[in-house]
């Protein structure tokens, strides 16, 4: 089997990132694994999609390190989909919102040309423009998600931080990685209307209710093909505690990873939106849930499998490989 995996750009990727560890996993089960940055992506005078992709080396490697510094050492050769069975679309296109505009749609949309010439496209590119941006939360039951109003307008925003007893998340629509993410109350009252202008300068701004179990963290829970991913009775699944301070549950923004079990409410959730998941061909995502709510849903390139992995004590990127085995037949 051939993976191809696209990411942003290939030199900046990090041993560290969920995509690297998907990657060595295939190359260790013996599948030819290729890298394409979002820029390397061409439209062939044959019709064909294809990709200047650089290749893992036919070899064994000790570290996720040293497999990602011999991909980027190699050169770039142009392959044609017609040698691809997977392409797998890993690049997030937040990262490129600012420096990169052009390379925002630039996956999806060679993805679904490339869907149609028979590769295997994951997650599903028509899905992933529904899914493109936290809008997509809005699709599924208002019982498992916070109380929102997506607007430009500082009425909006003022009406429901009013409604919200003065204590309001505001973020962008279209962002990742807890960029431009805001707690507001009284104490920021004189830097709301600018916080409000900053994040509407680059679209849509999202006024979302508090919820006091954000104290706690969040849960980072993994699904594949709207199912937790489970090995030897043990889910996929983080909770982030944030650092002193900060309201943000990140990891690359200083956020402890600690081992959590499935509950109800996880599973309440999961019974909610695993169907329309499956259905948009979402095969895998991160869900981020803080108490009983769902707070985002993570379809293009959902990070923390390593955490899990690590903190559950077993493989989970095996069992995400050897799905795609069968998926490629």
């Amino acid at each position: 089997m051939t993976v191809t995996f696209v990411v942003n750009q290939v030199r900046k990727e990090v041993a560290g990132y969920t995509t690297t560890a998907l990657a060595y996993e295939a190359h260790k089960r013996g599948h030819t694994v290729y890298y394409a940055g979002v820029g390397d992506l061409v439209y062939l005078s044959n019709g064909k999609i294809g990709a200047h992709c650089r290749q893992a080396p036919d070899r064994e490697f000790r570290s996720l390190n040293t497999f990602l510094e011999a991909i980027v050492a190699e050169e770039k050769v142009l392959k044609s989909c017609k040698t691809w069975d997977v392409l797998w679309l890993r690049n997030d296109p937040a990262a490129d919102m600012e420096n990169r505009p052009w390379a925002q749609d630039a996956g999806v949309l060679f993805g679904q040309l490339a869907s149609q010439q028979g590769v295997l496209v994951l997650n599903n590119p028509t899905g992933l423009i529904k899914a493109s941006n936290k809008m997509y939360l809005q699709y599924f039951p208002e019982s498992i998600r916070p109380l929102s109003v997506i607007t430009r307008n500082m009425s909006d925003v003022e009406a429901f931080y009013r409604d919200q007893n003065h204590r309001i998340i505001l973020k962008p629509l279209k962002g990742s990685g807890g960029k431009n993410v805001f707690l507001v109350d009284k104490k920021d009252n004189k830097n709301r209307k600018q916080i409000v202008e900053a994040i509407c300068r680059d679209g849509f701004v999202i006024a979302q209710e508090y919820l006091p179990a954000a104290k706690k963290g969040d849960t980072r829970l993994f699904l594949m093909d709207g199912e937790p991913i489970t090995v030897n009775s043990k889910v996929a699944a983080i909770q982030r505690v944030q650092k002193a301070g900060e309201i943000r549950s990140n990891i690359h923004q200083g956020a402890k990873a600690k081992r959590v079990s499935m509950n109800k409410d996880m599973q309440t959730i999961v019974d909610t939106v695993g169907p329309l998941l499956r259905d948009d061909g979402m095969f895998l995502v991160g869900l981020d849930i803080v108490g009983n709510k769902l707070m985002e849903i993570n379809v293009f390139s959902p990070g923390g499998l390593i955490h899990a992995s690590e903190l559950h004590g077993v493989d989970f990127m095996e069992e995400v490989i050897m799905a795609i085995e069968k998926k490629a037949g």
